[in-house]
């Protein structure tokens, strides 16, 4: 840890002053040893011609990756620090699945029609509110943070139609609705893995965004041995807009972690639907 910490850092060092040709050094120096002031000229002079030489370092600890929108349904693989298309963490790309103008219409009747509330969440030093609004659907319960969302199987006919959609692309089902309502720049998700065992193993999570431009950003769980040290793990930013669909298969939710920032400028209302399929809990059966 200590060596890559080292090389990590900007590398490079301070190069001496030149001489100047034909004053011996030990001349130059008796001269100004007799002159009061010509001290502090000569070390003025030093600090304004030394200049720091970089050198560029010979290995970089930490990438952030930035995914831009495309056009076409895009694969990306996020194993080994690499995006390439053979691994077993794969976000699935879809900018402009749903069309502006339909977009914009679905997003007024989610705000104005979901049942939005703010949730309480448990943690060892208490309770705290989650910075954003949810709603939940589904037959099952939902537990996370140590609280549960109560089953609610009154899907509104929108957000079944979305799923419908959203099962005939991409291939897979779901059975259950996490919304999310960001209101302005301030509300957020800290990091996080979707990874509790009713999602069972590698779960699928869809993720549908209506509404304002967010950066949904992702990073590399670190090995064992650097002891949930982040500081260098790969991480990816990903804006994601109006009517964008970002899915995340195989084993994404076990090696990384993702997030929605606050940010420093003024944001509008985000509407975030992530579908999942929920398992029901073998000891309740």
């Amino acid at each position: 840890m200590a060596d890559k910490r080292r090389r990590a850092r900007v590398q490079g060092s301070w190069a001496a002053p030149m001489k100047k040709p034909g004053v011996p050094q030990a001349a130059s120096r008796h001269s100004s040893e007799n002159v009061a002031g010509e001290r502090w000229l000569h070390k003025e002079q030093a600090i304004v011609e030394r200049k720091f030489v970089f050198q560029d370092p010979t290995e970089c600890h930490s990438k952030i990756y930035c995914l831009h929108l495309y056009k076409q349904m895009s694969h990306f693989s996020i194993s080994y620090s690499e995006l390439s298309f053979s691994s077993p963490n794969r976000l699935c790309l879809k900018p402009g699945f749903i069309e502006p103008k339909e977009a914009d219409w679905m997003f007024e009747q989610l705000h104005m029609e979901i049942p939005w509330e703010q949730k309480t969440n448990s943690r060892r030093d208490g309770s705290y509110q989650e910075p954003r609004l949810t709603s939940w659907y589904g037959e099952l319960p939902y537990t996370y943070s140590r609280s549960t969302m109560k089953p609610n199987p009154h899907w509104h006919p929108l957000l079944t139609m979305l799923k419908d959609r959203i099962e005939e692309v991409t291939g897979h089902t779901f059975n259950s609705l996490l919304c999310n309502l960001y209101r302005n720049d301030k509300d957020s998700i800290d990091w996080h893995s979707d990874d509790e065992p009713s999602l069972g193993t590698n779960p699928i999570i869809a993720s549908l965004s209506f509404g304002e431009t967010r950066n949904f950003e992702l990073r590399k769980k670190p090995p064992p041995e650097e002891k949930g040290d982040y500081t260098y793990v790969d991480r990816i930013r990903i804006p994601l807009d109006h009517g964008c669909l970002l899915v995340m298969e195989g084993e994404t939710q076990k090696d990384w972690q993702h997030r929605v920032p606050k940010e420093y400028h003024d944001r509008g209302v985000r509407i975030n639907l992530t579908f999942r399929t929920i398992f029901p809990n073998p000891s309740e059966s």
